[in-house]
């Protein structure tokens, strides 16, 4: 419970107007003088996590770390249709890897079954609620408008046959369909939220948790203020899409003996464009194969962004820098890069990998002769030290860093012109050699015996500094180059399908990389020298097949 004698931490300035709001209930006079701060993230079990539930998630949190207090993780499982353990399980992991905590306090509002349905006979003794035998059909018929109220011929049936029915119900004895409990609210209010509505409808249906025990179900509405209540839940902090239900959920609070009254504050979604956010449209790419899996790299959800590379630090600054408000907007998905950017920056280690390799022989360099460099692991962090690198007379290079006729401003490869190999020596090139169909299959140069290093010893500039791998113990590798999902910003989804990306996953077989690599452990991030950022694939990469997915690319394309 939230009762525990708290004071508000002197130390916290808020930052927000939930923060606002919170440091007034709990100032001298406040509703919540003297408690402690009691938040609750309540995901459904129907789908995996994405990146716009980490708003909530973090929220949540991060209000309760912030201001030294609770948070619970309550599984929102009253309507079974779609939920499964398999979600439950997922759903803790993702939490667990963004760095929050919910000790002992793991509830699922199917835990309040009882209890919720107790306070349902509560409201109908108290002339509050009544069963109501319209179909779906008939209460849209009767639902009225702006100017018409609502209607209903079982709104003033008797107390003790709506509590005969209503157990009734819940014994099983009629039809999917056929009953419903409403509230008994205001069938002409504005809000058609308290227009009567439904608490309870029947479903003969199998719970993930509670079998076949239940074939009626608290509606969200009904079933969400009551958990909130009995957890001794502070402030329940929720999307805007649920203002309009903020006076069913006092209402509810209000009328029913529950021992704690939370208060209901809103904020804004995250939106992304060149993306679905809906579980909808998710399951429904996941079920027809349009990727591969709900941790699909190129999907929003945590489990895929996590195998794709991104980092936790990244994805919650993401959403502190994006803010709180009551005002929507959709944030470019360029500065999530953008933050995974900078945290990879910082702290990925460097290392060589040629993505089209082409041959370079480097043909005054002694046959069966080999030597080994020193390359920094992080120029940021030069305590992180460095690793050793073989070299040789044939090494792997990119092969975009040779043209045979170079265009104005090419600086790399090119009969007659010098670069820097990096970390070891200058060579110049001499020529190329090709297959039958003009394709190169080899480039020529020479080396610099003097210019160990990277250094010319006579101090000539080198424009170009290129990576390499060298050719004798190079480690075969797939890498896997991802986009976004979609070729537009706001993709239609209801017609997604057409604007999905056929570049959104380009599969590269024969990298070469250096052979440190492959002992790389599922989720180990790099930057490849001058292509990006990348980390090994946690389910596809092993020490025999290294595959590697790249994270984000180099080049920082969002504008501030």
């Amino acid at each position: 419970m939230s009762d525990i004698e708290n004071k508000v931490p002197e130390t916290v300035e808020a930052s927000n107007f939930i923060e606002e709001f919170i440091k007034e209930d709990l100032a001298p006079g406040g509703r919540c003088e003297g408690q402690k701060v009691h938040t609750r993230f309540p995901p459904e079990p129907n789908g995996y996590l994405h990146i716009g539930h980490c708003k909530a998630l973090c929220i949540n949190f991060g209000i309760a770390e912030k201001f030294g207090g609770l948070c619970n993780l309550r599984f929102d499982d009253t309507n079974p249709a779609k939920e499964d353990n398999e979600y439950v399980e997922a759903i803790q992991e993702d939490i667990k890897w963004l760095g929050f905590t919910w000790d002992d306090r793991l509830y699922f509002g199917s835990d309040y079954f009882e209890q919720t349905y107790a306070y349902a006979e509560e409201l109908i003794k108290k002339g509050l609620a009544y069963v109501c035998e319209l179909s779906p059909e008939e209460l849209k018929a009767r639902r009225g408008d702006t100017n018409t109220p609502a209607t209903s011929p079982y709104r003033d049936r008797p107390i003790e046959e709506s509590l005969d029915l209503f157990r009734r119900m819940r014994a099983g004895e009629f039809p999917e369909g056929s009953m419903t409990l409403r509230a008994k609210i205001d069938l002409a209010s504005g809000n058609f939220n308290m227009r009567d509505p439904a608490l309870y409808r029947i479903r003969y249906i199998n719970h993930h948790r509670q079998g076949t025990k239940w074939c009626i179900f608290p509606m969200y509405d009904f079933a969400h203020p009551i958990q909130d209540a009995l957890e001794g839940i502070t402030h329940s902090l929720c999307s805007l899409e649920y203002e309009d239900h903020r006076p069913l959920y006092d209402w509810v609070i209000n009328n029913v003996s529950v021992p704690s009254k939370p208060r209901q504050i809103e904020f804004a979604r995250l939106g992304i464009n060149n993306t679905v956010m809906s579980k909808r449209y998710l399951r429904k790419m996941v079920e027809e194969g349009t990727v591969r899996g709900w941790d699909d790299p190129r999907m929003p959800t945590l489990c895929g962004l996590r195998r794709r590379g991104y980092t936790p630090a990244s994805i919650r600054n993401f959403i502190e820098r994006n803010g709180v408000s009551k005002v929507a907007s959709t944030v470019e998905y360029a500065f999530l890069e953008h933050c995974l950017r900078e945290d990879l920056n910082d702290h990925a280690r460097r290392v060589m990998a040629v993505l089209d390799p082409v041959k370079l022989v480097i043909t005054n360099y002694p046959e069966g002769q080999s030597e080994t460099f020193e390359v920094e692991n992080n120029p940021n962090h030069p305590e992180e030290g460095t690793r050793t690198v073989t070299f040789s007379r044939e090494v792997w290079i990119e092969r975009e860093d040779f043209m045979e006729e170079p265009v104005k401003k090419y600086f790399r490869l090119f009969p007659g012109n010098e670069v820097r190999l990096k970390t070891a020596y200058v060579v110049r090139c001499t020529g190329c050699k090709k297959d039958e169909n003009g394709r190169v299959v080899e480039v020529y140069a020479e080396y610099d015996p003097e210019s160990r290093g990277g250094n010319p010893a006579d101090g000539r500039k080198i424009k170009s500094t290129i990576h390499w791998v060298n050719a004798a113990d190079a480690v075969d590798a797939e890498v896997r180059l991802y986009d976004n999902l979609f070729t537009v910003p706001d993709p239609d989804t209801d017609h997604f399908e057409e604007y999905l990306n056929p570049n959104s996953l380009v599969v590269l077989t024969g990298c070469k990389v250096e052979p440190s690599l492959a002992q790389a452990k599922p989720g180990d991030g790099f930057q490849f020298m001058r292509q990006g950022y990348f980390c090994a694939d946690s389910q596809d990469s092993s020490p025999e097949h290294p595959v590697f997915n790249r994270s984000v690319s180099l080049k920082d394309s969002f504008k501030f």
